[in-house]
């Protein structure tokens, strides 16, 4: 609170000024500035600016001649976030001036600065008028007190300052107590120097305002919002209770809280459109990808807002993760059982898409379209013999039966422990998918096996006949069967124009508490990834920051680098002595993405979800005549026995290292050490972390991976659940259920993707392919200890 103290003492020792500016001003507005909305858009208080949450044009007028629609006084006023513009013009017998005001805000909820500039037009000398500097603060530390300052600076000489303060005893815009005072360096019988007053909203959109002056006369206003317009009126009283004249106002611009919407009752349908991959976050500019969060979010505030009966999805060119379409699912049966409907058009549908389909009630089949219900399957490419044709050796030093994360690289074909370990997460994904469509579709279990294995392909026809599909038709058919199956004709929005999503954020005063939700996605490493040198800065950052009173880490990585792992889970260990942890599992967190979880207050991961392997495994690189073929040869000189280890040819295109040779058996000891050490040290620290024995953990660790729904039976997971699930135990477990709060989702997303300027040349692409990555990054850690899944696993949810 110092700098809004010093300003205060600043703007005190002002010379005061001696033109009416702020209560001739007031005229035009109901209460003190920081007790309504966001004043009068920052001619009043410019740090008020900082509320402003949407566009807006104002247009209000008196009434002192006796005429409601004479303009001898009136204002126009436009305002955008931060930035606005506002002009009063005032008649006077043949006289008549025009003061121009432009403002401008910075800062946060809780505290913001305004910088304003005035100047006039017309007859400045009799209305003595000069140019005009208005600087502004505004203090809200918390929902209940508002506390404003500003001083206009007049270029002539005399000067004002004004002191606001507000208050809302429960902590909402439905009631507010306000007051302000001004200083000024002149004496004036005509000027007040205080108001006080009331605003209340107990309806909303309905407001009405009473305000009492220190020379003893009043106001009393009424506001009227429709949504994007809005009346008002305010009547001027003197001490006896006399009517003076009436003050008009309308408002053209954002959406703003009003009373038809709590009239308006399931005449609405959202549209979504799940064109394309989803992301966890998108860049700042040229991207329109869609994203998890605010999907499922769109969802949540569409199943909670009584003017929405149901919602239409768009699946063509859907190209989604299974984990994340699961979730989806999820969003939308909760929606469906608050009674509300979903219709879904597909195109071309596989089992995955189909199984996120069959949630709604309704189905729409394009005619040109097909569904295949192939079931599932999980096959490996095996480059053992690549690598013999190249001249390349590979050493797969596994110690546990489970542990297959190299095995792609040192075999032909599938080892024992990888086939069970396979066939059991493919089993669990197809009883999941059986499972919900069955319960979706209304078909019986046996018959659906038969689908599968009998039938695989439907063709629409064939997917109506065996109750796939509900009717045939294109997207725009969707629209149709709503509107006819609705009684009427219903209005289709886009989840942007949510209700939730537009109104103004004048309800809640301060910075609202927030849940950090942060991204550990792509392998684990410091600089790569999840980038855990940055990403532990961000942990570090959410557990000093008293306003962040929860941390929920989304976990979506095949592991990698165990020291990278071991940084993001010690500081999520020291950040929940402080504040609840929770993780939330995404397509894969095992291995090193499981180091990551381990120490989570609670678990929650999808019953898809890959988790566990917990595990360690190492492998070793090196030529054995791909440098000859090449024509290649190395040369050295060494001080140390093993020096050399490590050194050899660089990889052409790779610009990585393949080693000469292959490790002495002295070298090989002291690696297999390593990697037994390795284990039981992660062993260790999930026992801790789960509160089990290591003995336990031991016996369903051994690099084995498990779906999420085995990882709840085992004990390495908690509960299924999503990413809002996760939203919502973090908010019961630091009592925010029922408040205000927003998610601040961290690392903050680039501005944009630098490929999309790239120059693109025909048949070249500069993004590698996801297994080249893979390779790359076994040859970085060539001969490392690594807690990490297989290649085909690192298939993970991309962050941007």
């Amino acid at each position: 609170m110092k700098t809004p103290g010093l300003l205060l003492a600043l703007l005190l020792s002002l010379p005061i000024f001696a033109q009416q500016t702020y209560y001739r001003e007031n005229k035009f507005w109901m209460t003190s500035p920081g007790a309504f909305k966001s004043g009068l858009y920052g001619i009043d208080n410019p740090a008020l600016l900082s509320y402003q949450s949407h566009p807006d044009v104002y247009f209000t007028w008196t009434d002192e001649t006796g005429k409601w629609n004479e303009l001898n006084n009136w204002g126009l006023f436009a305002a955008v976030p931060n930035f606005s513009f506002g002009l009063i013009n005032q008649k006077y017998l043949n006289q008549s001036v025009t003061d121009y005001k432009l403002s401008a805000a910075v800062g946060t909820e809780a505290f913001s600065l305004g910088l304003g500039y005035g100047w006039s037009s017309g007859d400045l000398g009799y209305f003595e008028r000069s140019d005009l500097i208005t600087i502004g603060a505004l203090v809200r530390p918390n929902p209940y007190v508002s506390i404003g300052f500003a001083g206009n600076i007049l270029f002539s000489g005399q000067n004002e300052g004004m002191l606001d303060l507000a208050i809302r005893p429960l902590g909402d815009e439905r009631i507010s107590l306000f007051g302000d005072y001004v200083f000024k360096n002149y004496l004036s019988n005509l000027d007040n120097q205080w108001s006080a007053g009331v605003a209340l909203e107990a309806y909303p959109g309905f407001r009405l305002t009473g305000r009492y002056f220190e020379n003893k006369y009043y106001t009393v206003g009424i506001e009227l919002s429709l949504g994007n317009i809005s009346f008002s009126s305010m009547s001027n009283l003197d001490k006896d209770g006399k009517y003076q004249y009436n003050t008009y106002g309308i408002r053209v611009g954002g959406y703003d809280r009003n009373p038809l919407q709590t009239l308006k009752k399931n005449s609405d349908y959202v549209e979504l459109n799940l064109l394309g991959n989803m992301k966890y976050t998108r860049f700042r500019f040229f991207d329109n990808s869609n994203t998890l969060y605010e999907i499922t979010e769109a969802i949540k505030a569409a199943k909670e807002d009584q003017s929405i009966a149901g919602i239409a999805i768009n699946t063509s060119g859907m190209n989604i993760n299974r984990v994340l379409l699961w979730e989806l699912r999820e969003e939308l049966r909760k929606f469906r059982e608050a009674g509300k409907k979903v219709y879904i058009y597909i195109d071309r549908a596989g089992i995955e898409a189909y199984h996120f389909a069959s949630v709604a009630d309704k189905i729409v089949m394009d005619p040109d379209g097909l569904i295949t219900l192939e079931g599932f399957m999980y096959g490996k490419q095996y480059y053992a013999g690549t690598l013999e044709k190249l001249g390349i050796s590979f050493h797969e030093w596994r110690y546990f039966q489970f542990k297959s994360a190299y095995e792609v690289l040192a075999r032909r074909n599938m080892s024992e422990g990888d086939s069970i370990q396979l066939q059991k997460l493919i089993d669990d994904f197809y009883s999941l998918a059986k499972t919900d469509i069955c319960k979706g579709r209304n078909i019986p279990s046996a018959k659906f096996d038969d689908l599968v294995n009998n039938s695989a392909l439907f063709l629409p026809q064939d997917a109506i006949d065996n109750k796939l599909a509900d009717t045939l038709g294109r997207w725009e058919t969707v629209r149709e069967l709503i509107n006819k199956e609705g009684g009427g004709d219903k209005n289709f929005i886009q989840p942007g124009s949510i209700s939730k999503f537009n109104l103004p954020n004048d309800n809640y005063w301060g910075k609202k508490p927030e849940i950090a939700l942060i991204y550990a996605v792509g392998v684990c490493d410091m600089d790569e990834g999840i980038a855990a040198r940055k990403l532990v800065k961000y942990v570090d950052q959410a557990v000093k920051d008293n306003n962040v009173k929860a941390i929920i880490l989304r976990v979506d990585s095949p592991g990698g680098d165990g020291l990278a792992s071991d940084i993001i889970a010690d500081a999520l260990k020291k950040a929940k002595m402080k504040k609840p942890v929770i993780i939330s599992q995404g397509s894969v967190a095992a291995s090193g993405g499981y180091w990551l979880s381990m120490y989570g207050d609670k678990i929650l991961a999808a019953p898809n979800t890959i988790t566990g392997s917990i595990g360690v495994i190492g492998g070793w690189a090196y030529n054995n005549g791909f440098k000859e073929k090449l024509g290649l040869s190395t040369d050295y000189v060494k001080k140390g026995e093993h020096a050399e280890l490590g050194f050899g040819m660089t990889l052409p295109f790779i610009g990585l290292t393949l080693p000469d040779r292959d490790l002495t058996s002295f070298e090989q000891k002291k690696i297999d050490n390593t990697i037994l050490a390795t284990y039981k040290e992660f062993v260790g620290k999930v026992a801790s972390g789960r509160n089990r024995s290591t003995s336990y953990i031991d016996s369903i660790g051994q690099g084995r991976v498990w779906s999420g729904y085995d990882g709840r039976s085992i004990g390495i997971v908690d509960s299924l659940g999503g990413m809002q699930e996760a939203i919502e135990l973090a908010v019961n477990k630091c009592e925010l259920a029922g408040k205000e709060f927003e998610v601040k989702e961290y690392p903050p997303a680039p501005l944009f993707n630098v490929n999309y300027f790239m120059p693109k040349i025909q048949g070249f692409q500069v993004e590698e392919e996801p297994i080249i990555k893979a390779i790359k990054f076994r040859l970085r850690y060539n001969g490392a200890p690594l807690p990490v899944l297989p290649l085909e696993e690192m298939d993970y949810v991309p962050l941007y």
